[in-house]
């Protein structure tokens, strides 16, 4: 008959007659480990999936676990694993599960009448242990059940200790017991025997350095000092005069005031909110069961020393004791188990190790009777997750539970949470000040840009000015140059470093997240969305929406607003360090994907209306994840959240040779940027895709460019570079022989001439652009031309030609049912028919709502600019001049912040003549001559003769410099082809009498 072996006490293995029976998915080791550890009882279905994806199971998890199960049965005997409604159990032999052999070998050795027994019992039992219990297994409920296994073992070296050391075997046992201190440095009762046995072998200087030892890690680790017994033991070593055993006894403090918290800082600084809020949250909370405040945040936020500032604050309110235990969650030693931490508390109440239960069960049950009727404030430092420390929190009413971690503890139900943010700038310079003192009143700006580049920080900033402190010679600006363009290497004191404390989040993240993370590194944006991290990482977008929620669960990152998340500056950094070492191909991949997206998120920003010319500029491109764009909800919200950040997306493209994307992301986001106003970013982008792509030799990339970065500078009144731009443009194109592209640029330069006043030239740029339209009978969908062609005959007087085109303008844009050209076209046709008297003031109120209601949608800033002075125009006509004057401010305002010097001029303009019909003439003749400031530095003509007009009306008409202005406003008038008064000019378009 074949022998089964089930091992646990070490990494988990079966054997079949000493051969190993293969159990290698990680699942189905979760699975039998959980049944192993429980021989012989039903581990529940919940049990079981909890283990295995803790609290977030899949819908399918009832059948995987089946399935899991299933595999296991044809790797273990047939009537192995028994099967019950509730769950599944596995039925163990005498003799087959090495705990249960440990157990029974430990009870022999605890129940023998001889000493001899005992210790044989107590080797035979060790001996079976190869590591901790399940050593390999990561699951929670794993390790907390293998814990159980553990605490057993140590006990029973402890036990097994005293029987050697009474045999007089106290020289063998000096390593093994130096070994078990190292592994388990916090068990006071090893501490002593190893003292002990030093003692016994002569060594007494070597016994009192270990008392040393204790006490240190005691203190560094628990803040407390050691317990009764083992300093009973150090002083009789100190007396030559130890005892054969230790005697245990309870270690209560002489004065029965029990205070373990560790020291406070004297610098604490800011936080006023949140102290008051949970001063006031524990002050206010019910009678009926203890308080829990939980204080959660990024690494180095200050979590742990604001919960023990306000444990410093409240302490007197808990007179029974003020507990503390570090629960290592993130840290670079494992989390401390539940049990182990009872056990450190316990301690601190003043137990002894021997009073304490080893089973952790029972331990639970003795730590409630303990707490029981007793006002305790507990700090529970550094917790990793709501299971670690759901069994240490007080059940007494009046006790106080302050809880710190990193990771957002969502499974504890009826606590007052506290998620800690960075500090405000003003306690940050605050804290700053109070470290390093009068340097920082002294540079004032210096310190600023220091706290900013720590991001606000508090561990950081203490870093920061640490290394002030301790440098009295530096300014502050010394500092601020060393910490130059990366601020982690140098925001470092000793072993402590703001990188090694994310290092230490990082690490605990499992591999799939610390990938995620790490390429998170490569974005080149602020701003990341689901979205984006699909992209980035090629993941579903479930998994790319569960591991954004992970990372913000461990602030890694964080989420300003719903869906859209960010890292603190800091942590950027951080994770661009770690992204330098992924593989090259990993890293191209990644940028790869999110330029991708970027790149067609803008083209579902653009109006229908564009996408032919876009396209052809583009090359149609087809995006690498289809299912992506797709996914957009609001093109046009993305673009406003992205918009800032657009630049680095173009700087990462051309260092990392990505030139199409370099350029095709400015060309995509132009039309969107355009109609909202954003010449800034406009000319920003464009210009940093031709320094990119400039020397490349793309042809067709750079006179693309140069085409859409002419417009900037045509609003911005530069007219001179817009019109060399559009002439390269077009120069290239030529040699391409790319005639559709040619039509456009030539279109666009007739907006550049009509700005200019040059109407006869900008007449013949749009008509040539039609006629190679018509020529090579192409389909285009661009109505701006016909627009500008309108607009300009409009102003030549040709009402009717200009009437035409604007009608073949509504026509077009009708067909892309748009909201922004749609409202252009009206404004257009309602100026020309109020110019040449079709309709009056009544109507052209009416065109002008109609345009503002399809602005208002279209989100277009500069159709709003236009608007309201043509609404401020009607009203003028009607004596309304303060709801004109208000109207055209309000124009004048938009134009300012879009930095559309053009326009600015023309409403400046429009605002004088305002004022002028009003009476005031000062403030008109101001107005008149911004007007022909903004507009003399543009060499626009057009505008520049219409002030020169203006400002001849505000003077007295006898006045020579009167006359000297209409002459000269005329001379222009008939140089742009207007041969006329120049105040019957004003008078036809604007629409005045």
């Amino acid at each position: 008959m074949a022998t089964l072996r089930y091992h646990i006490l070490g990494t988990l293995s079966v054997t079949r007659d000493e051969r190993p029976v293969a159990v290698t998915a990680g699942r189905d080791r979760v699975v039998l480990a959980m049944m192993l550890l429980n021989p012989g009882r039903i581990v529940s279905l919940g049990e079981l999936t909890e283990a295995i994806w803790g609290a977030d199971p899949p819908a399918t998890a009832r059948g995987q676990v089946q399935t899991c199960v299933s595999r296991l049965r044809r790797s273990l005997p047939v009537d192995a694993i028994m099967t019950d409604p509730a769950g599944y159990g596995i039925r163990v032999e005498p003799g087959e599960l090495d705990s249960q052999r440990f157990l029974a070998l430990v009870d022999t050795a605890r129940s023998a009448s001889g000493a001899e027994v005992a210790r044989a019992a107590y080797r035979e039992a060790l001996d079976l242990w190869r590591g901790p219990a399940c050593a390999e297994i990561d699951a929670s409920a794993v390790r907390q059940a293998a814990a159980m296994l553990d605490e057993r073992r140590a006990v029973a070296h402890e036990d097994a200790m005293d029987l050697e050391l009474a045999a007089g075997r106290a020289r063998e046992l000096l390593g093994e017991l130096a070994a078990l201190v190292d592994r388990f440095p916090l068990r006071e009762r090893l501490r002593g025997q190893l003292m002990l046995a030093l003692f016994q072998s002569g060594r007494r200087a070597d016994a009192l350095a270990e008392f040393r030892r204790a006490r240190d890690v005691l203190r560094d680790e628990l803040g407390i000092e050691p317990g009764r017994e083992l300093q009973d033991l150090h002083r009789d070593i100190l007396a030559d005069a130890a005892p054969e055993v230790l005697v245990a006894a309870p270690a209560m403090p002489a004065n029965g005031a029990i205070r373990c918290l560790p020291r406070t800082i004297s610098d604490f600084t800011g936080r006023t909110e949140q102290v008051d809020r949970l001063i006031a949250g524990i002050g206010t909370a019910e009678p009926a069961g203890p308080v829990v405040a939980v204080l959660d945040g990024m690494a180095g936020s200050g979590k742990t020393t604001l919960a023990l500032h306000v444990a410093t604050l409240i302490g007197d309110r808990f007179p029974d004791g003020h507990l503390f235990v570090d629960l290592k969650g993130h840290s670079e030693q494992a989390p401390v188990d539940p049990a182990a931490a009872l056990l450190v508390l316990l301690r601190q109440l003043g137990h002894s190790a021997e009073e304490i239960p080893p089973d952790p069960v029972e331990r639970v049950g003795f730590w409630r009777t303990q707490v029981a009727g007793r006002r305790l404030l507990i700090v529970l430092d550094n917790a990793a997750t709501s299971a670690q420390i759901a069994d240490l929190l007080p059940t007494t009413p009046g006790s106080l539970a302050l809880v710190t971690g990193r990771r957002r503890l969502a499974g504890l139900d009826g606590i007052q949470l506290e998620s800690l943010p960075v500090l405000a700038h003003d306690e940050a310079m605050a804290l700053l000040e109070r470290i390093v003192g009068e340097r920082v009143r002294a540079d004032p700006e210096a310190a600023a840009e220091v706290v900013r580049r720590c991001g606000a920080l508090p561990l950081a900033v203490r870093l920061a000015g640490a290394r002030l402190a301790h440098r009295p010679r530096w300014r502050v600006s010394d500092l601020l140059r060393r910490l130059g363009e990366s601020a982690l290497p140098e925001l470092a004191a000793e072993d402590r470093t703001v990188a090694g404390a994310f290092t230490l989040t990082y690490r605990q993240l499992p591999a799939p997240l610390q990938r995620v993370f790490r390429l998170l590194g490569v974005h080149p944006g602020v701003t990341v969305d689901d979205l984006a991290v699909a992209a980035l990482a090629g993941l579903s977008l479930d998994e790319a929406r569960d591991a954004l929620d992970e990372l913000v669960d461990v602030h890694l990152l964080e989420e300003p607003e719903r869906g859209v998340y960010r890292m603190h500056d800091l942590i950027r950094e951080y994770a661009g360090m770690l992204a330098a070492d992924l593989p090259g191909p990993d890293r191209h991949a990644a940028l790869t994907g999110v330029l991708d997206l970027e790149l067609h998120a803008l083209i579902a920003a653009v109006a229908s209306s564009h996408h032919d010319v876009l396209n052809r500029d583009l090359g149609w491109p087809r995006p690498a994840r289809p299912d992506l764009p797709a996914a957009l909800d609001d093109p046009y919200a993305r673009l406003e959240r992205v918009r800032p950040g657009l630049a680095a997306f173009v700087d990462a493209a051309a260092a990392a040779g990505h030139f199409g994307y370099a350029w095709r992301i400015p060309r995509a986001a132009w039309q969107p940027l355009f109609f909202r106003g954003y010449m800034d970013d406009i000319r920003d982008l464009h210009q940093r895709a031709m320094e990119g792509v400039g020397s490349s030799g793309d042809k067709a990339a750079i006179a693309t460019i140069a085409n859409y970065l002419a417009s900037a500078y045509s609003r911005g009144g530069e007219h001179g570079p817009a019109e060399e731009y559009l002439l390269l443009a077009i120069r290239l194109r030529r040699e391409l022989g790319e005639a559709g592209a040619i039509a456009t640029s030539y279109g666009n330069l007739g907006t550049i001439y009509q700005s200019q006043g040059r109407f006869a030239e900008a007449i013949e740029a749009i008509r040539t652009s039609r006629r190679i339209v018509a020529r090579r009978r192409m389909q285009t969908s661009s109505a701006g031309p016909l627009g500008t062609l309108a607009e300009v005959l409009g102003r030549l007087g040709r009402y009717d030609e200009a009437l035409h085109y604007a009608r073949l303008r509504l026509f077009a844009v009708i067909e892309h049912e748009e909201d922004g050209p749609l409202a252009l076209a009206m404004l257009l046709l309602q100026r020309l028919k109020y110019a040449c008297g079709l309709i009056g003031v009544d109507t052209a109120h009416r065109y002008v709502d109609v345009a503002r209601r399809l602005a208002v949608r279209s989100g277009s800033r500069s159709i709003m600019a236009d608007l309201h002075n043509d609404r401020a125009r009607l009203f003028r006509d009607t004596g309304r001049y303060a709801d004109a004057c208000a109207e055209h401010r309000r124009a004048l305002d938009i134009a300012v912040r879009m930095r559309d010097t053009r326009h600015e001029s023309e409403f400046s303009h429009d605002l004088a003549t305002t004022l002028h019909r009003a009476g005031d003439v000062p403030g008109a003749r101001a107005m008149y001559e911004r007007s022909l400031r903004l507009a003399t530095a543009g060499q626009m003509a057009y505008s520049i003769a219409r002030a020169q007009a203006g400002l001849a009306a505000c003077l007295d008409p006898g006045d020579p410099e009167a006359a000297n202005l209409r002459a000269r406003a005329a001379g222009l008038f008939r140089q742009i082809g207007i041969d006329c008064d120049p105040a019957e000019v004003e008078r036809g378009w604007s629409g005045d009498d």
